[in-house]
């Protein structure tokens, strides 16, 4: 493997903050080995033979290479029924809210970022699973993410032994197809369950088409945010809950301490964030 190349500092503040203005992510002097071992692969793909020639090429998005940048930074380590104390808050608490005066009807999910669908996927599970309304209403789950390499994979439903260590042998069994020793299909029935869409948390002409949701989860996405984006990207989810909706983050990350427009509420499960009624409490 080549050594990556070296930046210069005015070189790095250049990249750093390209990747700040697309993305929201901040990537500082300590993230300086990462973001240049990638800027090296990108460098090779495209043949660029200086930063000052790959750059160009960037600012002109020339073959689309903006995506493609935007993809190798991109953090996906992920597996099913994580976090699944979230998953029991659903089930228990917040589909119960939500559902509470209606007796059919629409129930929208949004899981941002989704990753290789180890998420959304878990969520269509989980409510068959343990859900008992889970017929009377129509259930459209949504997972999105700004790297479009892994909505791809989340597409095929393709997953190694890692991502199903958490599943009973019993649900593997049921809700995926063993392809070989290592990998497995979710079935057919299930990923059709699922829609995968390209995202930008802090982009509302990318948010706001995807409509309002009951309960949206993103978790583990805005620790790497500072925090002008993190309250841009608070106030894209505000206007994609329905008045009354509920938000899950990740365990380490707190939604008060972001923006003033979410309730907090504490459940047996989980604390989660709503978006107050319109004209009353969530």
């Amino acid at each position: 493997m080549a050594e990556p190349i070296q930046v210069s500092e005015e070189e790095y503040s250049r990249l750093s903050d390209f990747l700040y203005r697309r993305t929201g992510m901040v990537f500082n002097e300590t993230k300086r080995y990462y973001v240049e071992r990638r800027l090296t692969d990108r460098m090779a793909v495209t043949g660029a033979s200086s930063f000052a020639s790959y750059f160009a090429r960037l600012r002109s998005d020339a073959n689309g290479e903006i995506e493609q940048f935007i993809n190798a930074f991109t953090v996906n380590e992920t597996y099913f029924y994580r976090e699944d104390d979230q998953l029991r808050c659903l089930t228990s608490d917040l589909l119960a809210e939500r559902t509470a005066r209606r007796r059919s009807g629409a129930v929208r999910i949004w899981s941002v970022p989704c990753a290789t669908g180890e998420e959304p996927y878990s969520i269509a599970m989980w409510l068959l699973e343990t859900w008992p309304q889970v017929d009377a209403f129509e259930i459209e789950i949504i997972g999105s993410d700004i790297d479009t390499r892994v909505l791809q994979a989340a597409e095929a439903g393709v997953f190694g032994r890692r991502a199903l260590m958490r599943l009973p042998p019993e649900l593997i069994e049921k809700y995926f197809e063993r392809l070989d020793e290592d990998s497995w299909r979710i079935i057919e029935d299930l990923r059709g369950s699922v829609r995968f869409t390209p995202a930008n948390l802090i982009e509302a002409s990318e948010t706001r088409p995807h409509g309002q949701f009951d309960v949206i989860f993103c978790r583990n996405v805005l620790i790497y945010f500072d925090e002008a984006s993190r309250r841009q990207a608070a106030e894209n989810l505000y206007e994609n809950l329905a008045p009354g909706g509920f938000i899950c983050l990740g365990h380490s990350e707190s939604m008060s301490r972001i923006s003033p427009l979410f309730e907090v509420r504490r459940f047996a499960d989980a604390i989660v964030y709503q978006r107050p009624k319109e004209g009353g409490r969530g």
